[in-house]
């Protein structure tokens, strides 16, 4: 598994964050997802089946911008 923490532009809210949290859980590949403070989000997940764009693209399906910190 590997683990990375992106950033996310456009969610400052709980809900905003849960909402993006859910879409990454979502995604067959992802192990773990947290959210250490607004704004940002660990990702852990299989390379063998996500890549970290997928990841990003599912942020940015949600309607926020995604990118690795």
């Amino acid at each position: 598994m590997n683990r990375v923490l992106l950033g996310v532009r456009g969610a400052e809210t709980e809900e905003q964050m849960r909402v993006v949290a859910e879409a990454l859980a979502r995604l067959e590949g992802v192990a773990r997802v947290e959210v250490p403070q607004p704004g940002q989000v660990l990702v852990e997940y299989d390379p063998h089946r996500l890549t970290v764009m997928d990841l990003i693209r599912a942020v940015r399906e949600e309607g926020f911008l995604a990118g690795m910190l």
